[in-house]
């Protein structure tokens, strides 16, 4: 090769190289300039994250974004291990692994631990528990129960222990949480929860729609919004606050959360208010919340400030209660809205169209058929006790014109002919199996004529049931000594107040009111089975008080958990 081409070759050569220098320059500069005007851009906002349901994913994205500086991990609840599972992890599954083991047997039989042929016993390490750094238990960590460990998107139950939740945090988890399909259970004990985030938890509980169980025992919030927890739109079933630090203020306002005359909680079954700091005045308010509720079935009061006063109020709201002024005029209002569809359907015939002089062509067809559809007995017949409670809402009410007293009459004589209005059974109370009884026909009837099989036909089933409330106010009254007596709250199961300050005169209202329960519940099991376990244990009785040992002997064969003792074949002989 001739020495000039060869030069030519190795500058066109390095020409290149030099190009090739010249633009990997210049691209990593354009890099640069567009890395440092996205930085040099703070008007520019994040794209929204969406939450997957795949919980640990989720919060440790959302804690990058709010830029936390410590984000806390996501770990399995620890759990002690369990003999079985242990024995079934050491069963070999295949022939080959039992031949194996066998092995190994043979072989830890034939060479003994030396330090166990010296004399000296091995200490074998624990079994229950596992050791951890030092500090590492105390940690903020977010622990969690799996349906199915494999799928990281079956988180049924969260627990969080001893580390303050801020509003930051709480905004974190009102984004994860709902959607979660499969949480059921929230457990925030001593998180420090304050009153806004405890409002930020209130807006976003009924966004989770399978949660039935709330726990936030050990928060001492001082604005005491605990009734935004259990508010109409709530799905909550349980909810405990112990050692919350509830005074008479808090009692109120959840004594209205669950019930009153305008607005009712038909959800929650379970409340724990032990050791908490209620004194008579919120065991009042509590007691006004059960008169109207018909759904709450196992309620704690132990370890607060409960007198005479407050369990004499609550013995009174368990066995029956006179009406206030305004219940009155909302019992009034319920049995005029009773009979009013009817006659905004159809108005009544007119005299006229009953007179004999009128040709029989002229009359309306259609009153004609209804009369023959509905057999109306004659105006002659009245019901007995619609009579009785129409006699005695006049004698406590002088003041209402007649007219209102006879569209009374005439709502409880179709409420006693059970024609046409749910919810009614004998007595005038009303009676949790018939309404379900009606729904069911109602669902039936509905499927013939629609598709069968969907979703949205059983929720309108299920969401006619749940509005079709009957109110404990239109249940068979009493007159006497100038005050409506209406019965109490017979749906209340469970009822603790140990450990209160309860005295001799509390505890014989308690009896009374069991004792007066006994007898409803004799007569008609349509509203409830009363009282079945009443703990009032520690209070300022002596052991030795016949109150107490009348209360605990009349109480003991209704306990579901209590065993007679055994006869004995001596006892049998001598009876």
């Amino acid at each position: 090769m001739k020495p000039g081409r060869t030069k030519t070759t190795l500058y066109a050569i390095a020409n290149r190289v030099k190009m090739g220098k010249k633009v990997e320059k210049s691209l990593k500069e354009k890099n640069q300039s567009a890395v440092s005007q996205d930085e040099d851009d703070p008007n520019k906002t994040p794209e929204p994250y969406n939450c997957t349901g795949n919980f640990q994913a989720d919060f440790t994205e959302l804690c990058k974004r709010n830029n936390m500086a410590v984000i806390p991990p996501v770990v399995h609840r620890a759990r002690p291990p369990t003999s079985q599972s242990q024995v079934e992890s050491s069963k070999p599954e295949k022939g080959k692994e039992k031949g194996k083991t066998s092995a190994q047997q043979q072989q830890s039989e034939a060479e003994p631990d030396p330090e166990l042929l010296e004399g000296e016993p091995v200490e074998q390490p624990p079994k229950t528990f596992v050791l951890k750094e030092k500090f590492e238990y105390f940690k903020p960590s977010v622990q969690v129960e799996m349906e199915n460990y494999d799928k990281p998107d079956t988180v049924t139950e969260i627990f969080i222990r001893g580390w303050k939740i801020d509003e930051t945090m709480m905004a974190t988890f009102a984004q994860c949480w709902p959607v979660m399909e499969k949480l059921h259970t929230i457990n925030l004990w001593n998180t420090g929860l304050a009153g806004e985030t405890l409002t930020m938890m209130a807006n976003c509980i009924p966004n989770i729609v399978n949660l039935r169980t709330l726990i936030v025992d050990g928060n001492c919030v001082e604005a005491e919004n605990w009734h935004e927890l259990i508010s109409e739109e709530s799905p909550l079933q349980n909810l405990s606050l112990r050692h919350c630090g509830i005074t008479d203020k808090g009692a109120q306002s959840l004594g209205t959360a669950i019930g009153s005359v305008k607005k009712v909680n038909m959800k929650l079954i379970s409340l724990n208010l032990a050791g908490n700091m209620i004194g008579d005045l919120g065991a009042e308010h509590i007691a006004m919340g059960l008169r109207m509720n018909r759904t709450l079935m196992s309620l704690s009061l132990a370890s607060n400030q409960i007198k005479d006063k407050g369990a004499i109020k609550l013995g009174e709201v368990l066995s029956r209660f006179p009406l206030s002024h305004e219940e009155v005029v909302e019992r009034r209002k319920q049995f005029s809205e009773k009979g009013s569809p009817d006659r905004n359907k159809s108005p009544p015939p007119s005299r006229r169209a009953d007179s004999k002089d009128r040709p029989g062509s002229v009359r309306s067809s259609s009153h004609a058929d209804k009369d023959k559809k509905a057999g109306k007995p004659s105006g002659k017949k009245k019901d007995g006790k619609g009579g009785k409670d129409a006699k005695e809402e006049e004698k406590h009410d002088k003041t209402k014109g007649g007219k209102k007293e006879k569209e009374e009459k005439g709502g409880q004589k179709k409420d006693s002919r059970g024609g046409k209005d749910k919810g009614s059974s004998v007595g005038g109370r009303s009676s949790g199996a018939s309404i379900a009884a009606d729904t069911k026909t109602a669902g039936k009837g509905k499927g013939k004529g629609k598709d069968k099989g969907k979703g949205p036909a059983v929720q309108e089933v299920e969401d006619a049931g749940a509005s079709d409330f009957v109110n404990p106010l239109t249940d068979a009254a009493d007159f006497i000594d100038g005050q409506l007596l209406v019965a109490g709250n017979r749906v209340l199961i469970n009822l603790n107040l140990s450990r209160n300050c309860i005295g001799e005169h509390g505890l014989a209202a308690l009896l009374k009111a069991m004792q007066y329960q006994t007898t409803l519940t004799h007569d008609s099991k349509s509203s409830g089975t009363g009282l079945m376990r009443i703990g009032v244990y520690k209070n300022k009785v002596s052991t030795d008080s016949e109150v107490l040992a009348k209360l605990t002997e009349f109480m003991m064969p209704k306990d579901p958990f209590y065993k007679p003792p055994p006869q004995t074949p001596d006892g049998d002989s001598n009876s």
